[in-house]
């Protein structure tokens, strides 16, 4: 099952507060800028700084390449506040 897109939209890393990356079929958020993997446990992102790995250069290189391919997006838009009215 995948994670609420409404919950995705507030996910942040505990550590740095920037956007994550969803890999739904690898049950795992990732942090590019820190090379962080998040675990996924039965449908509960494990967001606990001490339990997240960090990934060497290859495994940064492979996930950003497949976010890129597959128009993977951040969890949300750092340059955005979320408390502004919506432009319209």
């Amino acid at each position: 099952m995948a994670l609420d897109p409404k919950l995705l939209e507030i996910l942040a890393c505990p550590e740095d507060r920037g956007p994550l990356l969803y890999f739904p079929d690898e049950d795992m958020l990732y942090n590019p800028r820190l090379k962080r993997r998040y675990a996924i446990t039965d449908d509960i992102p494990i967001m606990l700084i001490d339990e997240a790995t960090t990934v060497d250069d290859a495994e940064a290189a492979r996930l950003t390449a497949k976010a890129e391919a597959e128009g993977i997006k951040p969890t949300f838009d750092p340059d955005v506040d979320p408390g502004a009215p919506a432009a319209g």
